[in-house]
């Protein structure tokens, strides 16, 4: 097998936990901001073009679920579990 020149050796156990941790917190936020994001969007675009309701009762009520999504997830950490 070959051996890179230029690769690091991997040693178990060795990665700051701080690192880690962080980029957890990170994605995981990015994760549930998104979420919500992309399923307050499905429901005005559904709304807007699927009901009779129009924009503006979509939009209406795609703020409203957005704002009730920001309360919900606003206390809820990502690293507790």
């Amino acid at each position: 097998m070959a051996e890179h020149a230029h690769s690091i050796e991997h040693h178990h156990g060795h990665m700051p936990i701080q690192a880690q941790s962080s980029t957890y917190v990170g994605v995981m936020e990015l994760f549930k901001w998104g979420a919500l994001g992309v399923a307050d969007l499905i429901i005005v675009m559904t709304l807007w073009f699927c009901t009779p309701a129009g924009f503006f009762t979509a939009l209406v009520v795609g703020l409203i679920v957005l704002a009730l999504g920001v309360f919900g997830l606003r206390g809820v950490k990502a690293g507790a579990h």
